[in-house]
């Protein structure tokens, strides 16, 4: 038997750029996480001191769902790096559900946070004092910090979005409940100073909406997490991302089944190809090499490919 005969061919590597890819994604991820949590820091305290002039329930409510969420995605950003760590010994598939794990967290802290500020406000409006005066100039810092919010939680969403990770579309859905409740709180100052007479119950009431929307968006959020994390099936665009990348191989005759798994940053892709039976089982071998390389540099996302060889016969299909 000839030496070409024998020898075994050489793993195909993915493009240089596909590692590349990975480690812009953990510095933006982290970069955008950051400057979210600056913003939310600006905010908290404008808030915090129309608290100490004005002594608003909902202005207190929500400048401390905020300063929950600040906490919250400082464990973020911890997430992120970890889930980045390339594969070892003891987890053979990389730590990708670290991201998925920390949403999960997030929302159930956010959505603890939300039940307590609730029955808090709830107790507050039975039993407090009537809180101070409040006007537009006091509903107008929540107002300014509504418009702020959404604008941060649509870049952090068209980035989570661009890069797969569920952690930052709950980071994104976080910055909208943010955005959400302080246009409730704007809302609800107004009215408080608009009905003088009635300003204090008004306000808590407000106050107590705000609580219940941070407790809806975090439980929506607690289950886009927990799908990833029980391995829901992606949307399709996914499939037919890693179909066209593997038909397009030399001597690939058929793509047949396809198993996607995604673990925050990082996907595992399951595929059955099917080759010419004449040829011998090292070139399919080589077949197989290059349809895990190209599905890889066609989305950087992919840490594993499983590539399953199987005769062509037209027959079959």
């Amino acid at each position: 038997m000839s030496d070409e005969t024998s020898a075994f061919p050489e793993p195909v590597q993915p493009r240089d750029e596909v590692f590349q890819a990975r480690d812009v994604r953990t510095r933006r991820l982290t970069r955008v996480t950051l400057s979210g949590i600056a913003v939310r820091l600006v905010i908290v305290a404008a808030e915090l001191a129309g608290v100490a002039v004005y002594g608003s329930a909902t202005l207190l409510v929500d400048a401390l769902a905020s300063l929950a969420d600040v906490a919250a995605s400082l464990l973020l950003v911890a997430a992120i790096r970890l889930a980045a760590r390339p594969p070892d010994d003891d987890h053979p598939f990389g730590h990708g559900r670290y991201e998925p794990l920390a949403g999960l967290q997030l929302a159930v802290f956010l959505t603890g946070v939300g039940v307590y500020l609730f029955f808090r406000q709830l107790w507050s409006a039975a039993t407090g004092p009537a809180g101070g005066d409040l006007n537009l100039i006091a509903a107008s810092i929540p107002l300014v910090a509504s418009v702020l919010l959404e604008g941060v939680s649509r870049v952090i969403r068209d980035i989570g979005r661009r890069h797969r990770s569920s952690a930052l579309l709950a980071e994104a859905v976080h910055f909208r409940i943010d955005a959400v409740t302080s246009l409730i709180a704007a809302a609800g100052i107004a009215a408080a100073s608009a009905a003088p007479d009635y300003g204090h119950l008004v306000d808590h009431v407000s106050a107590m909406l705000l609580a219940a929307v941070v407790v809806w968006l975090g439980v929506r959020s607690l289950f886009e997490n927990l799908h990833q994390l029980m391995d829901r099936v992606p949307e399709s665009a996914s499939f037919e991302r890693v179909r066209e990348a593997a038909a397009a191989v030399e001597g690939v005759m058929e793509v047949e089944k396809i198993r996607i798994q995604h673990a925050g940053p990082d996907a595992h892709v399951d595929i059955d190809i099917e080759v010419d039976p004449a040829i011998r089982v090292d070139e399919a071998h080589r077949i197989a090499q290059h349809v895990r390389a190209t599905i890889q540099s066609s989305w950087p996302s992919v840490r594993e490919v499983v590539v399953h060889v199987e005769p062509y016969y037209a027959g079959d299909h």
